[in-house]
């Protein structure tokens, strides 16, 4: 309770493989449930993988929980995981790893160019 009195958010990583089980579902007061990449590596429209995602979200989000894919590295992928109600992805079709430093710049540098489209756009 004191995490969640101060703005924290728990996730289980690594869902559906080794110690991450559906017990710690029921056990933790959790707020998003990692999909291990495993299980996107090799993700096709028609595959067990892809029977497995979806069935992971459907519960997930029946729980009042929020899904995050592991592994996205293809535009298919995202596509695949977007169509079944995938909540958030991370991977290297977004980023590859960054330092503290990195993320920092790169946070200024997008915030200046979201500053920049309102001034060419005329919106204040």
């Amino acid at each position: 309770m004191a995490f969640r009195d101060s703005g924290v958010q728990v996730a289980v990583d690594d869902f559906g493989t080794g110690y991450s089980s559906l017990s710690y579902l029921k056990k933790f007061d959790v707020d998003y449930i990692k999909i291990d990449q495993s299980f996107v590596r090799n993700l096709s429209a028609d595959s067990e993988d892809m029977v497995l995602c979806e069935a992971i979200i459907v519960m997930a989000h029946k729980l009042g929980l929020k899904v995050i894919a592991e592994g996205i590295e293809t535009a298919e992928q995202r596509d695949l995981l977007m169509a079944v109600g995938c909540d958030y992805g991370q991977g290297y079709l977004f980023s590859r790893p960054v330092t503290a430093d990195m993320l920092e710049a790169l946070c200024i540098e997008q915030n200046q160019q979201k500053s920049n489209v309102h001034l060419i756009g005329g919106r204040q």
